[in-house]
């Protein structure tokens, strides 16, 4: 297998196979990031007296015909070929002779990988936000649609209190933006450049870090160098925290919708070719899609730990389990946009039922809207809940079945407003758009 680093003595094949495991397989990921983090690092080579304009010109332009290449998906990490970086080096080299050799100067793979995981991992981030930000746009609409739609409330899965469609809709839009507020910080963390941290102990060459920090977009760098390489494992751990909070709460929206569709709740129903049947039952219509959701994302919920115990102990510095972390948050990854997306999907084709609480079997719910109005009138709220309770016990309550709340996050005072304004200021902060002109510029 081609290396790098390899200088006389060939690894032991058992050895390069168990090493190298699925790291192929993930660097295909990462190939257009590790373009652009060359493309950044050969300029700021240049304007250090590391690289002529001639080989900087020749360097860039089948840099970036190599990153077309990766756009078209026409390429590919050949056989024997150990790691994506091997695999661009090589194109640049068999291609354009000497120059592709100049472009390692100043780095090491170390910090080469570093900054592919960084900027993969904050593009990877972008696309889970923006899913987050169209269910989120979704739900807030939904909420808005049927706001005056009854529905019961629970505790100990008990009938408790009267609640509203508008309100569980709503309730997570808002944990939504409660997400984003990780996913925020996760995206700072991340937004950091790594690069020209070498191996972890800096170089004696006279790198301009500022200067590729701002060739990538990044908001600001890694300084310490040693902190830069200690990020590693760090950076997936938050990842991984702000992906479990957008599991948790999509589990739950799972769980509840689950129940919903059941026929003793019955408050919810989707078209046919939406649910699965049964191979004896024919009545059945089962909600294989919230169920499906609700493991995917309550193992995503373990993302954390898992990460956190494949780090925990290591001293500073490099080693080579890192390399494993690829295999717990890349697929990661796909699996909450995919939630995400299909949450979507799905409430885009539900029906919620109306009149739900004229059932007999809610008259209860009401019980405490009747203590309150009988101290509105004046009654102690002791006495009242007294009476109220006595009269249920003799089956003597018969419920006004009005609901009156308008209170700020009640049924009647949802504060869609001022939840979607928090959501799109949370959206602000990630200024994508500045990534974005970056990346154009570094490959046009």
């Amino acid at each position: 297998m081609s290396k790098l680093w390899q200088k006389t003595t060939n690894v032991n094949e058992l050895v390069e196979s168990f090493t190298v495991g699925r790291d192929r397989e993930f660097d295909r990921q990462m190939a257009a990031f590790d373009v652009l983090g060359s493309l950044a690092h050969t300029q700021m080579l240049q304007t250090i007296g590391l690289m002529s304009a001639e080989d900087l010109q020749l360097v860039q332009q089948e840099l970036k015909a190599i990153y077309a290449d990766i756009e078209n998906n026409s390429f590919e990490i050949e056989d024997g070929v150990e790691d994506v970086h091997s695999q661009v080096e090589m194109l640049l080299t068999r291609r354009i002779g000497d120059a592709g050799k100049k472009i390692h100067s100043g780095r090491s793979r170390n910090d080469q990988v570093l900054v592919d995981l960084k900027l993969f991992f904050r593009s990877e981030l972008q696309q889970v936000v923006e899913e987050v930000q169209q269910l989120f746009t979704l739900l807030i609409e939904l909420s808005n649609k049927h706001k005056d739609v009854l529905l019961p409330g629970y505790t100990h899965l008990q009938v408790a209190m009267p609640s509203s469609f508008g309100l569980w809709f709503g309730a997570y839009a808002e944990s939504l933006t409660d997400d984003l507020e990780l996913l925020l910080a996760a995206y700072k963390i991340t937004n950091k450049n790594p690069l020209g941290s070498a191996a972890g102990y800096g170089s004696s060459f006279p790198l301009n870090r500022t200067l590729t920090t701002q060739l990538l977009g990044f908001e600001s760098l890694n300084y310490n160098v040693v902190y830069a390489q200690m990020g590693r494992g760090k950076t997936e751990r938050i990842i991984a925290q702000a992906l479990s909070a957008v599991a948790a709460t999509l589990a739950k929206m799972a769980m509840d919708q689950t129940l919903y569709l059941s026929q003793n709740f019955a408050f919810v129903s989707y078209p046919e070719n939406l649910t699965t049947g049964s191979s004896i039952m024919p009545h059945k219509k089962n909600p294989d899609v919230w169920e499906i959701m609700r493991g995917k994302c309550n193992r995503l919920q373990a993302l954390p730990n898992d990460i956190a115990m494949m780090t925990t102990n290591l001293p500073s510095g490099y080693h080579r389990e890192m390399q494993l972390l690829k295999e717990l948050l890349f697929p990661a990854f796909t699996e909450i946009k995919t939630c995400l997306h299909m949450a979507s999907f799905m409430l885009q084709h539900v029906t919620v039922k109306t009149n739900i609480l004229d059932d007999p079997r809610y008259a209860y719910l009401f019980s405490v809207e009747e203590v309150n109005r009988q101290v509105l009138d004046g009654v102690p709220f002791r006495d009242a809940y007294k009476r109220v309770g006595l009269a249920i016990e003799e089956g003597n309550f018969n419920p006004n079945k009005t609901v009156n709340h308008t209170h700020e996050g009640s049924i009647g005072n949802l504060g869609n407003l001022e939840i979607t304004e928090a959501m799109i200021n949370l959206l602000k902060n990630f200024n994508f758009e500045k990534t974005a002109d970056a990346i154009r510029e570094l490959v046009k």
